[in-house]
């Protein structure tokens, strides 16, 4: 790419000083972001609404699932261990559906990246969505780029003071709200909010409130593109995710170079006016190409755009483009001078994206398999189960009749909202007894029944004893199975009968 004019124009820098010189740490510059419109402002403005809507409603929303549960429709119930989604339940053994969701989430993400670069960091990541809110709050207050950079190197008066104020006290009262709204998702929002405003809440909610609100106010509010630049690691490695027909927000310099002003002869169409430097929220220029600051949030488009509808020329000097495309239409307008021949043979050059390709078809492959595995899993999950624990000591029990007896704890988790009455069964060599002292009464076979926990978890003693004359080995395979009232087997756990040497 042909260095910009500006540049070459620059009288030779002094030699560079030795690097003992050099400071351990810069000062950040800061950056002031230029307020712009056009289609794609009105998109992130839409998603912002949505992604903000979207966690501040949530927590309020409800769903009845009976007596004596939350009928809040999203929450992760800390005390019960549950996780409720709508009409889904998870236990905490159900664990490896979290799991399934981040890894959908990952391979998602990989995805789109290489479809259409950082949309993610443009559009929804946390990080942009709540920076984006607290600079238009900044820009409400205190005005725009110029009058905030102004505003800024004024000395402190009462009226800089009162600005100040207001703008954190905002900033203060949104991230009060974040926080407040993060802990909803844990607690009953209804309840968690009126015991924060009343001080009745615990020194653990009032800990949690405080520090999501402290963070949102520091990376929001002051960090911004630092976070972006410094603390996030998917830059460093997104690039990998990336190929040359990604959809990129691109700077079309066989178009734009050379710069020069608008009335110039010879020169393309960017006038070097830095437009798309205002508006950037990490204070880059496009133009100097792929860069890792560059979150692809395209506000740089809609700038570029509105100097050239000014100046009478097409859009699009700035616009989401392929890498295969840039270089095709470099090529295609090698030797021609800057005019209407040349943009016509420049955007001819150019061939749709190829959404298609291996990388992308290994990554939808991907997602179908995870997403059918966990599909088939939820569909399959055990509604009833059961867990026998042997007792550890004493292993056995030699009864006075010269009997020997074994005692078992018998867990059956219920994973819904009725109460069945279960038979418990053993399978084990002809003889055995079953004992339960717990026992809610017997069915006609005479099998213990045992009476299941609504969603929660329900334990009895079991004791299985071989009489006399039963001559069994120091370890003996049983099993013991649930049977509902018709019969069939809900669960079945395998163990074993131990006992002294024959």
């Amino acid at each position: 790419m042909k260095a910009p004019e500006r540049l070459q124009a620059r009288p030779a820098a002094a030699s560079p000083a030795p690097a003992a010189d050099l400071p351990l740490y810069a000062d950040r510059q800061k950056v002031y972001p230029k307020a712009v419109r056009g289609p794609v402002r009105r998109v992130k403005w839409a998603v912002l609404a949505l992604c903000l809507g979207l966690y501040y409603v949530v927590p309020w929303l409800r769903w009845d699932r009976g007596p004596g549960v939350p009928d809040q429709a999203v929450l992760v119930d800390i005390a019960n261990a549950r996780l409720f989604f709508l009409w889904i339940e998870l236990w905490p053994q159900e664990i490896y559906f979290l799991a399934g969701a981040l890894i959908l989430g990952a391979i998602a993400l990989f995805a789109v990246s290489s479809l259409f670069g950082r949309l993610w960091c443009g559009f929804t990541c946390p990080q942009t969505v709540w920076t984006d809110l607290f600079m238009w709050v900044e820009r409400l207050i205190e005005g725009d780029r110029v009058e905030r950079m102004r505003l800024d190197k004024a000395p402190w008066t009462a009226a800089k003071w009162a600005r100040k104020t207001a703008k954190h006290a905002a900033w203060l009262a949104i991230a009060a709200a974040t926080g407040g709204a993060w802990i909803m998702y844990f607690n009953d929002a209804p309840t968690v909010t009126r015991e924060i405003l009343t001080g009745t809440a615990s020194a653990r909610v009032y800990f949690f409130f405080g520090l999501f609100t402290t963070t949102t106010y520091v990376l929001a509010g002051w960090a911004r593109e630092q976070v972006c630049t410094y603390m996030c690691p998917w830059p460093r490695f997104q690039a990998a995710m990336l190929d040359e027909h990604s959809l990129v927000v691109s700077y079309r310099a066989w178009r734009g170079e050379p710069r020069g002003k608008a009335k110039a002869q010879g020169v393309g169409d960017c006038v070097d006016c830095l437009a798309c430097v205002q508006v950037c929220p990490t204070g880059i220029d496009i133009r100097d190409g792929q860069q890792l600051e560059c979150i692809g949030c395209g506000l740089c488009i809609d700038a570029c755009d509105q100097i050239m509808e000014r100046l009478g020329r097409p859009k699009g000097l700035i616009a989401f483009e392929t890498l295969s495309n840039l270089a095709a239409s470099e090529a295609a307008v090698a030797g021609l001078p800057p005019g209407p021949e040349r943009y016509a043979r420049g955007m001819a050059a150019r061939r749709p994206p190829r959404f298609i390709r291996p990388r992308t078809l290994v990554y939808a492959g991907m997602l179908s398999v995870v997403s059918l595995a966990m599909l088939a899993a939820f569909l399959l999950r055990e509604t009833l189960g059961m867990t026998v624990i042997h007792d550890r000591a004493p292993t056995f029990v030699r009864l006075s009749d010269g009997g020997v007896r074994n005692g078992y704890t018998v867990k059956i988790a219920n994973k819904t909202r009725e109460t069945p009455m279960l038979a418990l069964a053993l399978e084990g060599p002809a003889g055995l007894r079953l004992a339960v002292p717990d026992a809610a009464g017997s069915d006609a076979a005479g099998r213990p029944l045992l009476a299941a926990r609504p969603d929660g978890l329900a334990q009895y003693r079991v004791f299985v004893t071989a009489p006399p004359a039963l001559r069994l080995a120091e370890s003996t395979p049983i099993a013991f199975r649930l049977l509902d009232p018709r019969g069939r087997a809900v669960a079945r756990e395998e163990s074993v009968f131990l006992g002294p040497k024959p």
